[in-house]
């Protein structure tokens, strides 16, 4: 009993740092339903606090607004699990996006079934930040960002364009119809690859399921929105090799990615467990370490607030839509799926990762170039 007593002294001291008060009364204050809560979050930090979330030991109003104050705290960088040591040094000399395992997080994250997609992301599959800059509706924000890709790319009938990580095909889809050109789109998912075969069908659009790296063929233009982060620090300078010799020598390349705002080798643990396998998000050094030597940087563009809003969307999506999704989606998931969502939410709010849309040429455009806003 007292090393129980010692431990929630522990966790509520931690929580207090941070404006978390346990069985307090505010809405993103934390209440315990399972007195093993604090040993579990003590031993392995933001895994723990995840999966006892899941399991059902704690409980708030406020989820996204709970999860903002322990990352504005610090806390995360404090409390550690013992696993984490592992992780890190897997990290450091593995190289978990290599080769089969390229394909795990289609497997794993966007195999889950479209029926979960659809229902979150409104009218268009479309699995990353809108541009909210005059829109007002995810649905309008999304079509803003897809043309913004496309003003920046500056895309014209007849060009050839590749999207590295095309998802469910909409960004192919929406750049063939409205800006005339050819696609081909590769993703590492079966169920993306099915789903973006039949949107773009009658299209001048092919879709692959292949992995970026065995690509070797000349396009105009390249995108890739979304899939950066699933690369891996080991793979970065083979990531924007493939894309210059893919590129033609007066193409433009438009990377839309999720940044952090300090370089790691590695994602979160309760993500990387549950969400993203073999992800993690890059910093601005390591990606202009990267591609040193073969692009220049003509813009970078950072609109990461606007994550806040679109993943607020999608969580007012898929609340709205859970009793009408297959039973597989049980309790658990549900509760998975909303610490993901609110996690997220709260990391852009806090501003402590970011997204950025950066394009790149492969020697400079002759006069300068002018962004698309």
């Amino acid at each position: 009993m007292a090393s129980a007593d010692r431990f929630r002294r522990r966790v509520e001291a931690l929580l207090a740092e941070a404006d978390v008060r346990v069985d307090g009364d505010r809405p993103w204050d934390l209440r315990v339903e399972d007195e093993r809560f604090y040993r579990r979050v003590l031993a392995q930090g933001s895994l723990g606090l995840g999966e006892s979330w899941m399991d059902g030991w704690w409980r708030t109003e406020a989820l996204d607004e709970l999860l903002l104050r322990l990352i504005r705290s610090g806390l995360g960088e404090r409390v550690r699990g013992a696993g984490e040591l592992a992780d890190a040094l897997r990290a450091r000399w593995g190289n978990p996006q290599a080769g089969r395992r390229s394909f795990e997080v289609g497997e794993r994250h966007y195999d889950l079934g479209n029926d979960l997609y659809a229902a979150m992301l409104g009218a268009r599959l479309v699995y990353s930040c809108g541009y909210w800059r005059q829109a007002r509706d995810l649905d309008a924000a999304q079509e803003a960002k897809l043309d913004l890709c496309c003003r920046k790319l500056g895309l014209r009938p007849g060009m050839r364009l590749l999207d590295i990580g095309c998802g469910w095909g909409e960004m192919l889809k929406y750049a063939a119809e409205r800006y005339g050109v050819e696609g081909v789109g590769l993703t590492v998912s079966r169920e993306q690859a099915e789903y973006a075969r039949a949107l773009c069908a009658g299209l001048p659009v092919e879709i692959r399921l292949q992995d970026y790296r065995a690509l070797d063929e000349r396009f105009d233009r390249i995108v890739s929105i979304g899939m950066f982060e699933h690369v891996g620090v080991r793979n970065y300078r083979t990531y924007f090799r493939v894309a210059r010799r893919c590129l033609a020598p007066d193409g433009l390349f438009l990377l839309h990615t999720i940044g952090g705002n300090r370089s790691r080798s590695r994602t979160d643990p309760w993500i990387a467990r549950y969400i993203f396998p073999n992800s993690m998000l890059p910093s601005a050094a390591q990606v202009t370490r990267a591609l040193e030597g073969r692009f220049v940087i003509e813009d970078w563009h950072n609109f990461g607030a606007d994550y806040d809003r679109t993943l607020q969307a999608w969580r007012d999506n898929i609340e709205a839509a859970w009793s009408r999704l297959p039973a597989r989606y049980d309790e658990r998931f549900r509760r998975m799926w909303l610490f993901y969502l609110a996690g997220s939410m709260a990391s852009f709010r806090a501003r402590s990762i970011q997204l950025w849309q950066l394009v790149l040429s492969p020697g400079g455009v002759p006069g300068g170039y002018v962004a698309a806003r």
